[in-house]
This record gives C-alpha cells, structure tokens and sequence, in this order.
C-alpha cells in the first residue's frame, strides 16, 4: 500500500474522530427498557399503610411487567408506552383515568400527551370528560390528525369517531377523590402518570396522563398535554414525562429542557433532569420527572418527599421505589 493512501486513511479517519468528539454515543441496540411514573408530592412511610403500599407496588410492577414484554418481543416503544399508561388510567391509585380527581363542578376533565422521539411528532388532549383512556386518543390526534392538540368536547368527538371506549363521566368516579374535592385538600400529591421507553430499534417515546388538580375551576390545562412541559422525546436526546404542579412546568418548558441541556450543554440525562428540577425548586414550584436517553440511561429526579417509580432495562430486574432519593 502506497503511503499517500495510508495518509489519506488515517487523514480521514482523524477527520471523523475530530468531528464526532463530545457527541453523545450512538444508540446501542443491545440496550431497551423503560421507566414510568405514577406521581410525586407528600408520599412518606410514615403516611402510606403496608397494605396500600403493596397496592402500589403491585400496579407498578404489573406496568412495568406488561411494557417491558412488549419491547422485548420486538415492538414498538410507542405501542409500549401506551399499553403501560392505560394500566396505569385503569386503576383508581393513580390521578389519571379511572382515579382522576374531581373539577370544581364535581366533573372529571382528564389530559394526555404522547410523543414520538423518531419523527418528533406529537398528539394530545385536554379537557375530556368520556374517553376512558386519554393516552389513546392522544396517540389518535398524532397518526389520525395533522393537529398537536385537541380539546373539550371536540376531542371527547374526534375519540369517538376513531373508535375508542368512551365511557359515562361517572365512569371516573371513586370515593377517595370525591372525599378529596369535599375537603378541598388531601394531602399534596401530584397523581399524574407518565412512561418514558427504548425499544430494540433506538426510537424513544414518552406519554403522560392526568386528572389534573383537584377543585380546578374555569377550564384549567395543566402541562400534561403540553409538549415540551409535561412530555417531551427527541431519538438524539431523551425522552420525558413530568409530574408536578403544571403551571411551573410550563412556565419552565421542563421536559424539553432536559433535551436541550443535553444538546446545548453536552450533560448527561442524570445531570440535566437534576439541573432541570433544581431550576423547578428555585421558581418555587414542586414536582418530579422520569427520563431515559438513547442509551438506556435513565434518570428519576424530584424535589418532592417522595415519587412512585419504577424503570426496567433489559438484562436486570424491575426496580420499584416510592419514598425519599
């Protein structure tokens, strides 16, 4: 071999070193899994009976469980990240579906967004008072519409019209949270649900669903079906589902913050979710996110006494916490 083509190699070689140093790796395709929440706030041992923990415990593991066989048998990170919000919408534990807090008016106005970290395409809904499961209908909006966002009745309509089970308002009905909107107070808990997931072919999705706050007057929209608030994914990033008190995520742009932290900042997603929170607590709003980047690398960071959590990468066992870091 000639030493002009050995010195064009090596040129070319040192060229695309040079030229992809400091850039996060490349998705390694061994690596899937997922990481979910089910809300933050006041969440302590000293306030959480065994048996309610075990609840908890139980529904968390089962979503994880389901979503996790989905990316392991080769589909879709979208397909799994909605299939584990609506186990997490069908149960009463939780501030979203079936355990949605009560409105004012004594209705239940529910919200979700999902995002697809491959196209960067989105779908959400607000306000909807009869689709069972809002992560589906927003997953409608994003294939079925060329909209972001639908709201209202025209969203509880669009549901409808695609399909999906919809269901009486009294549906959404449960003792505990009817008692919650008569006190008025119940605690300070942030029962939104949300999934962040990998699968075998590097495409990250993230979706989050709420009930909202309880005792919400006059329409209110949290962050939830916001993209780049409450939900956020981007394939060269991460992705993101927030829990907290929505007007301070939204003022904040939180999920997408972390994103951008990491494109603009080169961090980690460990350290710009840590960062991104730590800019939550000096606005002075509470509340927590999930997050995992290309690579599997997740991150679970809150300034709240507690978050339900739990993520799954494959070759390890599920990991479930509830209280304190």
């Amino acid at each position: 071999m000639k030493v002009t083509k050995i010195f064009k190699i090596l040129t070319i070689a040192l060229v695309f070193t040079i030229m992809n140093c400091g850039k996060t790796p490349l998705h390694n395709p061994t690596v899937y899994g997922l990481v979910i929440h089910g809300g933050a706030g006041t969440i302590t041992k000293e306030r959480m009976s065994p048996e309610k923990e075990a609840e908890y415990r139980g529904k968390i593991m089962g979503a994880l469980t389901a979503g996790y066989r989905i990316l392991e048998r080769g589909d879709s990170s979208l397909d799994a990240v909605e299939a584990v919000v609506r186990i997490m919408e069908d149960s009463p534990l939780f501030n979203a579906g079936k355990g949605a807090v009560f409105t004012n008016e004594g209705t239940n106005e529910l919200d979700a967004s999902i995002m697809d970290g491959s196209t960067l395409q989105a779908g959400a809904v607000a306000g909807v008072k009869t689709v069972k499961n809002p992560i589906s209908a927003a997953r409608k909006v994003m294939e079925k519409t060329w909209h972001v966002m639908l709201a209202g009745d025209g969203a509880d309509h669009f549901a409808a019209e695609q399909g999906l089970e919809i269901v009486d308002n009294n549906y959404f009905y449960t003792e505990r949270r009817w008692k919650a909107l008569k006190n008025a107070q119940e605690g300070e808990k942030y029962g939104t649900v949300g999934c962040v997931a990998l699968d075998k072919n590097g495409n990250i999705t993230a979706g989050t669903s709420t009930g909202g706050l309880t005792n919400k007057r006059w329409g209110r929209v949290g962050d939830t079906p916001i993209i780049g608030a409450g939900t956020y994914a981007n394939n060269e990033t991460c992705g993101v589902s927030g829990t907290g008190q929505g007007e301070y995520f939204i003022r904040g742009s939180i999920a997408y913050d972390v994103s951008a932290l990491m494109i603009y900042r080169s961090l980690t997603v460990k350290d710009a979710a840590g960062r991104v929170i730590d800019k939550l607590s000096g606005s002075g709003g509470k509340g927590g996110l999930i997050a995992m980047d290309r690579n599997g690398n997740i991150a679970m960071s809150f300034n709240t006494e507690g978050m339900y959590r739990g993520y799954r990468i494959n070759g390890s066992e599920s990991v479930i916490k509830i209280y304190g870091h």
